[in-house]
């Protein structure tokens, strides 16, 4: 118990040291890609810290909602960084927290940050507020969809033993897991605001999403609405981390099984915050219409995943 303990506090620290060096490292890669100077690794950090020193406005007709948002969106995201198996599946909070308290918990924070856009009462943050709703309401069928398939084959919606048993089968590709893996990589993208679905660094009006949300926060507040941000770009590179390629978590709960997990664990978010500054640089961002028909597209293939696993067995 004591060494699952000290295992789950390994992996949230990790996750709060993690998460925007790994923001940094796809805008390295995109800047790269396109022919940029790039900015340094750490350059998420320095805005952090340079947030966390500046004074927090409030608007005058702000609620208690407004005020505490930040830190109950960062308090999910990082429970949910918590909760995923990413150096070890020894998890203490195993037992309580499944697949669909982690999908609960993406919600919640969604629904949080889109009230306390819309309790100042500006244009744009009322329409970001409907469009990540929207958003939101297509993409979490399929994550659950998603999830639901690769619990098929562990009997269990516990994330600990959805990718315990992913990590000890035969090197193999399932028809089902490539096409929730496809589904994944779809909503992935929409969740955390990327191309095609918005663009991250963008703040034209007429088309971001993310940034629509964040408008009126500055200072503290911000700083934690974008440590949040990150963290949920980690968590959900973590998911699909754990369900489709599993390996390299501790074997047990030692120290040096647990140390030895952390750079196989870099090593795998390197390779994935490259391949998705290759998609986006390829990528052109879509109308905001066409969304629901990439997002639609996203639950068939999940669905297909999971009748294949049903209906076939592989």
């Amino acid at each position: 118990m004591l060494h699952g303990l000290a295992g789950q506090a390994l992996a949230f620290v990790a996750a709060l040291a993690l998460a925007p060096l790994l923001s940094g490292w796809v805008a390295q890669c995109r800047a790269w890609l396109q022919n940029r100077t790039a900015p340094p690794l750490w350059q998420p950090w320095l805005v952090l810290h340079k947030r966390l020193l500046r004074e927090t406005v409030v608007a005058e007709n702000a609620s208690p909602l407004f005020r505490s948002v930040p830190a109950l969106v960062f308090a999910c995201m990082a429970i949910v960084c918590t909760i995923i198996p990413t150096l070890s599946t020894d998890l203490p909070l195993a037992v309580v927290a499944d697949a669909v308290v982690l999908v609960g918990l993406l919600a919640l924070a969604r629904v949080l940050l889109s009230l306390a856009a819309m309790d100042v009462g500006t244009a744009f943050g009322t329409l970001g507020a409907r469009r990540d709703m929207m958003v939101g309401f297509l993409a979490e069928p399929v994550l659950l969809m998603v999830l639901f398939t690769a619990a098929l084959g562990a009997r269990s919606t516990s994330l600990a033993s959805i990718v315990d048993v992913l990590a000890h089968r035969e090197l193999a590709i399932m028809p089902s897991l490539a096409f929730a893996g496809v589904a994944f990589t779809m909503v992935s993208l929409a969740e955390n605001g990327r191309i095609p679905v918005d663009n991250p660094t963008t703040h034209l009006e007429l088309t971001m999403i993310h940034e629509a949300l964040t408008l009126e926060y500055s200072g503290q507040h911000l700083a934690l609405i974008e440590w949040a941000a990150t963290l949920k770009l980690f968590a959900y590179s973590c998911i699909g981390i754990a369900l489709f390629c599993p390996w390299g978590l501790a074997a047990d709960d030692t120290p040096l099984a647990l140390l030895l997990a952390v750079p196989a664990l870099v090593a795998k978010l390197a390779i994935g915050g490259m391949l998705l500054a290759i998609a986006e640089t390829v990528s052109a961002k879509m109308r905001i219409f066409r969304v629901p028909e990439y997002l639609g597209i996203a639950f068939v293939l999940a669905v297909i995943g999971m009748l294949i696993h049903i209906l076939l067995g592989a």
